[in-house]
């Protein structure tokens, strides 16, 4: 498969309803150029079309799809992946095979040690252009049973706590760290369990959405394209300090702290959102999507919580410009 062809798949993945027209436009090529690319690909069985003339439409078709179910007592998360897994990755570049590596070993991980279900299911898909994973399990689910161990009020405060990263409830056995970095080695990330799915997308900001279903389980969706250059080391230094390897920065999406629309004006909202804070050098705040926010709500973490922790670092960005006044008088006092 050339460059243009990919281009062409990367079109069609895109939902562009006029493959035909997009790509000759885009590419510089002519309509019988493409038409004769979209047959060839059709022909390998890479796309599908349907309709006729310029109502003619494509889709990716599935080039391999498998599905693995285990009863979760005894399983061995790196058995799974070699086993399972691995196999069906073998001629993708190394490290997009490290990436899914490490995203199947944390999430089957999770799922066996604090799922309480009875099984856990591993399924792949691949198109010619991406490799998506889902890990889920039958049992209490993620986000309630977060909730439920650690005494949050309402189970989005434990996504929040989620997306902060260095949340366990077994911080013996476990860093915490896995649904963090995991979110973000791959290109599209989602945990849907009961009625809460959490999304983080790499060209696009994290989001909350509550669902109509309340099933039992979590549902975990990795995506990630099959030409990715992006590594796990990459995506690690990040998140560590300069000359350090430790887990030292965090990124914050403050969004995920306005329950059902709530306006973020309270003392005590921003104390919520400052929890574990300390458990870092360095705190994005990152203010993407958040219109406003009150006097005392900038005050408590700006000047209040900062003051306190003189040797943490507080960042934000992507303010507007009410954020970033409400922000500059509480700095302006410290």
């Amino acid at each position: 498969m050339d460059i243009v062809d990919k281009l062409i798949l990367k079109i069609i993945a895109s939902g562009e309803p006029h493959v035909a027209s997009a790509a000759a436009g885009r590419l510089g090529l002519s309509r019988q150029t493409i038409a004769a690319r979209l047959r060839r690909l059709a022909d390998a069985q890479l796309i599908e079309g349907s309709g006729r003339g310029r109502g003619r439409c494509y889709a990716l078709v599935p080039i391999l799809s498998v599905s693995k179910a285990r009863p979760r007592e005894g399983i061995d998360e790196f058995r799974v992946w070699q086993e399972d897994v691995a196999p069906l990755l073998a001629d993708l570049p190394e490290n997009v095979v490290d990436i899914c590596r490490y995203g199947v070993t944390e999430m089957v991980n999770n799922a066996v040690d604090h799922s309480e279900g009875s099984e856990v299911i591993v399924r792949l898909q691949r198109t010619a252009l991406t490799t998506t994973i889902r890990v889920s399990d039958d049992g209490e689910g993620i986000f309630h049973r977060l909730q439920r161990l650690l005494g949050f009020y309402d189970p989005r405060e434990a996504i929040l706590e989620l997306a902060k990263g260095k949340l366990t409830t077994d911080p013996e056995r476990h860093s915490g760290e896995g649904v963090f970095f995991t979110s973000r080695v791959f290109d599209r990330f989602s945990i849907l369990s009961r009625n809460l799915f959490f999304s983080h997308d790499s060209d696009r900001d994290d989001w909350l959405i509550d669902v109509d279903d309340d099933s039992p389980g979590t549902f975990v969706t990795m995506e990630l394209a099959n030409d990715s250059k992006r590594t796990t080391k990459e995506i690690f230094d990040q998140f560590a300090e300069p000359d350090e390897y430790s887990f030292a920065k965090t990124v914050v999406p403050v969004r995920l702290a306005q329950h059902e629309g709530e306006k973020l004006v309270s003392r005590s909202q921003a104390r919520r959102l400052a929890q574990r804070f300390d458990k870092f050098k360095t705190v994005v705040l990152d203010f993407t999507a958040v219109e406003a926010i009150g006097q005392a709500f900038a005050d408590e973490i700006f000047r209040v919580f900062a003051s306190s922790h003189p040797g943490l670092v507080l960042i934000p960005i992507n303010m507007t410009e009410h954020v970033r006044e409400m922000i500059s008088r509480a700095t302006s006092k410290s």
